[in-house]
């Protein structure tokens, strides 16, 4: 038996509840240290550094000229890929950039009668870097992964997309991750991975320059390497594990809960899925379920250790506990199996992302659905949001002064200044309002 159900209301159940509260964790000491010492040797010794780090960890011959993926190289992907891939790949772009279209913001200005002009200008960013992590080895490449980061960062008017992803040993990347760049208009693609690849994107090198944001989700290297160089650059997140929280009440099919709990499951050891069910009954059923479909799965070892040692499933009195349970622990897949799920959904104040009803499994959102999968875990949902067009802009406030308002304004404006002792503040009014 992978987990052990307990109610919410028992002693096990509220240990559970207060560990889950309290999920957020940074990278431990030994990879902070090692990814401040790569973090200090790229931005020392940049291109140097970048090669010698990827021919120790992925590819042994990669050198300085091969750092770049070639024209040739892109060309040829497409003769590498099937005609089924390149129409799904069709339908997910035009599904991910008409989600994303809504989120575009606009600059505006608005005018007071004394003909002051205040508003705000939103611009992109010249730069952003898109990491895409190399999927074993470049085996299972992660498409998606392009897509989500690349989009938004398109439809916010970005001039310089460039991706990074680590190449497989004998130094190529995947076909299918070339083409979905592509597709997207992103040709800018270098052979990097991990903390070096990150640091070349945040200080830049001679062969890759500087970005202004970083974005993709990665390992504990690549996660604790942006926390480092956020600041300098803007991140989309700190990432943690991927999670789901399902809720399921008298409605729900054990096998589906189940399913999409061992989706969450097959990421990662460290993958935390999580049900909070309002019958006993269902949640002995899906037990039963995850033993019957953990035998079919590929990784079902990985599914497994993470079930075992992260799985939660909780007995709620009713759906209304069950909800502030969800709102309390902020997960990044909130999934609702329950009946009327579009009435409880608006009591959900805090989810990276909401999946309503027993046909909607958490992994449409990560493909097809439309809206990003790249989405805040470890409960930082309660502030944070999913990657998305804002990522990409920044705003700028616009305030133009008329004579006539600066001298209606003058008094009030000394007065604050002078309140906190800055005389010149005070000064920079007067000289105009009384020339003095």
């Amino acid at each position: 038996m992978p987990i052990t159900p307990f109610t919410t209301s028992s002693p096990a159940g509220q240990a559970k509840l207060a560990q889950l509260r309290d999920r957020f964790q940074l990278a431990d000491s030994k990879c902070q240290e090692a990814v401040t010492a790569i973090l200090a040797d790229v931005r020392t010794r940049g291109d140097e550094a970048v090669v010698e780090y990827t021919r120790k960890f992925d590819a042994p011959d990669i050198t300085l000229e091969h750092l770049r993926v070639s024209d040739g190289e892109l060309r040829t992907a497409f003769d590498q890929v099937d005609e089924n891939f390149l129409d799904t790949l069709e339908i997910a772009i035009e599904r991910i950039y008409s989600f994303h279209e809504h989120e575009k913001e606009h600059s505006w200005m608005v005018t007071r009668e004394d003909g002051t002009i205040t508003g705000r200008i939103v611009n992109p960013v010249d730069a952003a870097g898109l990491y895409v992590p190399g999927g074993q080895g470049g085996s299972t490449p992660l498409v998606s992964s392009v897509l989500m980061n690349g989009i938004p960062a398109a439809i916010a008017g970005v001039e310089r997309r460039v991706m990074v992803t680590p190449p497989d040993k004998g130094g190529k990347i995947a076909p299918a991750l070339l083409v979905a760049a592509q597709e997207i208009g992103i040709a800018e693609i270098y052979k990097a991975g991990s903390a070096w690849a990150i640091a070349a994107l945040a200080y830049g090198t001679k062969t890759i320059p500087a970005v202004d944001v970083i974005v993709g989700p990665g390992n504990q290297y690549v996660t604790e390497a942006k926390r480092q160089v956020s600041g300098r650059v803007r991140i989309d997140m700190i990432a943690g594990p991927s999670e789901v929280l399902i809720i399921a009440d008298h409605t729900a099919d054990a096998a589906f809960v189940a399913a999409d709990m061992l989706a969450q499951a097959e990421h990662d050891p460290q993958a935390l899925a999580m049900c909070i069910t309002t019958e006993a009954d269902l949640a002995t059923a899906i037990v039963k379920e995850l033993e019957t479909q953990l035998a079919t799965l590929s990784r079902s070892e990985i599914a497994r250790k993470s079930l075992a040692e992260r799985g939660v499933i909780l007995i709620a009195g009713d759906l209304a506990e069950a909800i502030i349970m969800a709102n309390q622990l902020a997960a990044e897949h909130l999934e609702l199996m329950i009946v009327n799920p579009f009435e409880w959904a608006t009591r959900i104040k805090h989810a990276g992302a909401i999946f309503l009803g027993r046909h909607t499994p958490e992994s449409a959102g990560d493909y097809l659905a439309g809206p990003n999968h790249v989405l805040p875990t470890m409960g930082t949902a309660r502030f944070s949001s999913a990657l998305g067009v804002e990522t990409f802009v920044k705003k700028s406030s616009l305030i133009a002064y008329s004579q006539q308002a600066i001298m209606d304004d003058g008094e009030h404006i000394e007065r604050l200044a002078n309140l906190e002792g800055l005389t010149a503040h005070a000064r920079s009014v007067a000289i105009r309002t009384r020339g003095k």
